[in-house]
C-alpha cells in the first residue's frame, strides 16, 4: 500500500518529507516489516542486554544509573506487534560526552574543533575509532548522525552507544523517529537534557527484525531521494520553461508582437500555471507590460503626456507661489541612460519631483514616547508592496504643527527608505486614510502627487520589475542596509502615459490581478484536496 502509493503522497505540499516520517514512524511501531515468529523475541534480548551491562559494571568499565521509572500502561502511545518489548530509552542505550571517553576508545593526537568559520580550536580527547551515533546537544539540538569523522566538535555532541543486542542503524533510525528536538528547553543556548532522552519510550523489536528494519527503510529512503530529485529537476525544468515564454512576452515591442506570442503562451497555461511562483512571475510579467504601454492599445485621440505635464507644472507653481511647497533646486534633464525602455507615442519620462512633492518621515527618539498628545504613525513593516497592514500600529509624541506637517492623505504614496532586504528596498503602497490622523516614521518617504490621478500609475512602475530594479541599483549599502534618500526618490525617472491611457492600464491591471488571485486561490484549494487525499492514504497505511 504504501509503496503503491509514494509517488502520489510525494506530489502533496511537502509529500517527500511527510513520507519520510511515515516511514520512520511504520518503522518503529512494527508495521514496515512482517514478523518472524522464529525471532528471538526482545523479551530475552533485554535479559541479554542488562546481563552485559551487569558485566561492564562489575569490570569497572561502566558506571550504574539511576533507575528509570517503570512504563504506565497509558504511557504506552500504540500496541506493540508480538515478539516486541516498551522500554525506555535510559534502560538500553547511554548518552556520553566526548571527553568522557575512555582513554583506549580515542584517537590519538589533539583533534581540531570546528566552528562556522573553521578551526576555532584544539581537543586533546577525540572521537572513538568505530563507528558512533552522533546526537547533537547544543545549537544543531537532536541532529543525529552515524559518524567516524574524527573532527566533529565534540563539546555540542553526544555519543551515544547501543549494547549489542540493538543494531547501530536501527538505533539510529529508531532516534530519528522520536525527534529529540522536542526536548529543547528554548534557553539562550539551545540544548536537550540527557535524563529527558533517557525518559523517552520505544519499542524494542528482535534483534533479527531490526535488520530487516533497517533494510526496509533505507531501501525506502532511497526511493524518497528519488522523487525528491525528481521533483527538484521537474522545478527547475518548469522554471526554466515559465522563464522563457514569458521572457518572449517581454521582450515584444509592439501590441502586435505581444499578441502573437501571447497566443503561443496560451496554449500553454495548463502546464504553465500550476504551481504558485509560476503565477507570481506571470503577474510581474502583466505588470512590466502594462508600465511599458502594450498592456492596452494607444488612442490617437488621447491629450498627451506633455500637455497633462503642463498642468501638472502649472499646479506646482502655483503651491510655490502661495508658499504651500517650497521651490527645490532644478534637475538635470533625464538622459538615455536613465531610461529602461522605449516609449510609445504620447508617452514622456520625466522625474518624480517634477510630479510631486517629495518629504521625508520624522525619526523615532525618546522625546517621541507616547504621553499626553499622541498620534497614530507608520512604520516599514506597515508598508508593503502594493499592500498595507494596519493591524499593529504604534504612536508618536507629536505637537500640533508637527501633525500638521507630517500628517498623510488619502492618495499619498508611502516608499520604503531603507530594509535589509534588497528585493524589498523601495516597495510602496498607497495610504487610503484608514486612519486619520496618521503621520510616517523616517524609514518612510512621502509622495503627494500635484495630480492625484497619476498615483496609481506611478506606484504601478514602481512596483513593476523595472521600476523595483532601478530602486535597488540607486540604493546605498552600508552595513547590509540598503537605503533610499528623499533626493535619490526626486531625482528618480518614471514614465508618464496620457492620463486617459493611465486610467485604461491600471483598469486593466486590476482585472487581471484578480485573476492571478484566482489562480492562486483553485491552486491552493487543489493542493488542500492533494494534503487531504495524503493524509487518508497516510491514515490508511499507519
Amino acid at each position: 500500500m504504501l509503496l503503491s502509493n509514494m509517488e502520489l503522497l510525494a506530489t502533496a505540499p511537502s509529500g517527500v518529507a511527510k513520507l519520510r516520517e511515515l516511514i520512520l514512524t511504520l518503522a518503529v511501531q512494527g508495521k514496515l516489516v512482517p514478523q518472524d515468529p522464529a525471532d528471538e523475541p526482545a523479551g530475552v534480548l533485554l535479559q541479554k542486554i542488562q546481563a552485559e551491562k551487569d558485566r561492564l559494571i562489575a569490570e569497572g568499565k561502566s558506571k550504574r544509573d539511576k533507575p528509570l521509572e517503570e512504563i504506565a500502561e497509558e504511557e504506552k502511545p500504540f500496541e506493540l506487534p508480538v515478539g516486541w518489548e516498551w522500554v525506555r530509552l535510559g534502560s538500553v542505550m547511554s548518552l556520553a560526552y566526548g571527553s568522557a571517553l575512555p582513554e583506549k576508545e580515542r584517537l590519538p593526537g589533539s583533534i581540531p574543533v570546528y566552528g562556522s568559520n573553521g578551526i576555532v580550536g584544539f581537543h586533546a580527547s577525540a572521537l572513538v575509532s568505530e563507528p558512533s551515533l552522533i546526537v547533537g546537544r547544543k545549537g544543531s539540538v537532536g541532529a543525529i548522525n552515524i559518524s567516524l569523522v574524527p573532527f566533529w566538535p565534540i563539546d555540542t555532541s553526544y555519543f551515544v552507544t547501543p549494547p549489542s543486542g540493538i543494531e547501530l542503524h536501527f538505533a539510529f533510525h529508531l532516534l530519528r523517529s522520536l525527534g529529540l528536538a522536542k526536548h529543547d528547553k528554548a534557553t539562550a543556548i539551545p540544548g536537550i537534557n540527557r535524563n529527558d532522552v533517557y525518559a523517552e519510550i520505544v519499542g524494542l523489536p528482535p534483534l533479527a527484525e531490526q535488520s530487516r528494519i533497517v533494510t526496509r527503510v533505507e531501501a525506502l529512503m532511497r526511493l524518497c531521494d528519488a522523487l525528491e530529485a525528481k521533483g527538484q529537476l521537474e522545478a527547475a525544468q518548469h522554471a526554466q520553461l515559465v522563464s522563457t515564454l514569458l521572457g518572449t512576452l517581454t521582450a515584444s515591442t509592439t501590441p502586435e508582437e505581444l499578441a502573437a506570442h501571447w497566443q503561443r503562451v496560451a496554449q500553454h497555461f495548463d502546464l504553465l500555471l500550476d504551481r504558485p511562483e509560476a503565477i507570481d512571475a506571470l503577474e510581474q510579467t502583466l505588470l512590466q507590460l502594462a508600465v511599458r504601454g502594450l498592456l492596452v492599445p494607444q488612442d490617437p485621440t488621447d491629450e498627451p503626456a506633455s500637455a497633462l505635464l503642463q498642468k501638472i507644472r502649472a499646479e506646482k507653481d502655483r503651491l510655490i507661489a502661495t508658499g504651500q511647497i517650497k521651490q527645490g533646486k532644478p534637475l538635470p534633464p533625464i538622459t538615455d541612460e536613465e531610461k529602461p525602455f522605449e516609449l510609445p507615442v504620447g508617452w514622456e519620462w520625466v522625474r518624480i519631483n517634477d510630479l510631486a512633492e517629495v518629504q521625508g518621515g520624522i525619526q523615532k527618539t525618546q522625546l517621541r514616547t507616547p504621553v499626553k498628545q499622541h498620534f497614530p504613525y507608520l512604520r516599514v513593516a506597515n508598508v508593503q508592496r502594493d499592500a498595507l497592514r494596519l493591524e499593529e500600529i504604534e504612536r508618536f509624541e507629536l505637537t500640533m504643527e508637527e501633525l500638521e506637517r507630517w500628517r498623510l492623505i488619502a492618495g499619498d504614496l508611502l516608499i520604503v527608505e531603507g530594509n535589509g532586504s534588497a528585493e524589498e528596498i523601495g516597495r510602496c503602497a498607497v495610504w487610503t486614510g484608514a486612519i486619520d490622523p496618521c503621520v510616517y516614521q523616517n524609514h518612510l518617504i512621502r509622495v503627494r502627487c500635484f495630480q492625484q490621478d497619476c498615483m496609481a500609475f506611478i506606484k504601478l512602475f514602481l512596483n513593476a520589475p523595472s521600476g523595483a530594479e532601478e530602486m535597488k541599483r540607486l540604493a546605498i549599502t552600508t552595513s547590509g542596509l540598503y537605503n533610499l534618500s528623499v533626493g535619490k526618490i526626486r531625482n528618480y525617472a518614471v514614465p508618464m502615459a496620457p492620463l486617459a491611457e493611465q486610467s485604461r492600464i491600471v483598469t486593466r491591471v486590476t482585472a487581471l490581478r484578480r485573476l492571478c488571485a484566482d489562480l492562486r486561490h483553485r491552486l491552493a484549494e487543489r493542493e488542500a484536496v492533494q494534503a487531504r487525499l495524503a493524509g487518508a492514504l497516510v491514515a490508511s497505511v499507519a
